[in-house]
């Protein structure tokens, strides 16, 4: 019960997440500048929202990675504000941060639900942030940005793949 309970919060964080980047709300309109600087800080918190959580909950490997992915969200977001100022692009702010949701509260789970739902939880949120980057270098509006897009997607693609692969040995 307690792995469908985070299924469903994974998927409604992932639909927050779309949400928040203009995937629901602008139909079949390719992202722009603005909506993928949304997105990826949306990421971020979520990513930064893992260590938080795996602090209460976390054994050692979680909370290295936890604070690893966290590490990265931040030197991203860095080079992010870097190129939002340059362009002048504003985010727009989502409505509900999907940071934490898909993960089992710590009186909720013991540790190897926690863990499990942990490595869950990542993986529609890497597949929201790789589908936006994706879907903006179809039709890039700014050539420091689709770099950047270019530069982040084999790394998060990489991540993707490492926690579906330990969420299928745990």
């Amino acid at each position: 019960m307690q792995i469908f309970a985070a299924i469903l919060l994974a998927f409604i964080s992932t639909a927050a997440l779309a949400d928040s980047t203009g995937e629901q709300t602008g139909g079949d309109r390719a992202p722009d500048a603005a909506d993928v600087i949304s997105g990826l800080y949306a990421f971020s918190r979520f990513q930064q929202g893992l260590l938080e959580s795996s602090d209460l909950k976390g054994n050692a490997e979680v909370k290295n990675l936890a604070a690893l992915r966290a590490e990265e969200a931040a030197r991203r977001d860095k080079r992010l504000k870097e190129i939002q100022q340059a362009i002048g692009a504003e985010p727009r702010v989502s409505k509900t941060s999907s940071a934490g949701l898909g993960l089992a509260k710590p009186d909720d789970a013991d540790g190897p639900a926690y863990v499990r739902s942990f490595y869950a939880a990542q993986i529609p949120e890497y597949e929201a942030a790789i589908g936006l980057l994706e879907r903006y270098l179809r039709t890039p509006d700014n050539p420091a940005l689709a770099a950047f897009a270019r530069d982040q997607l084999p790394a998060l693609r990489t991540q993707l793949k490492n926690a579906e692969r330990t969420m299928a040995d745990k």
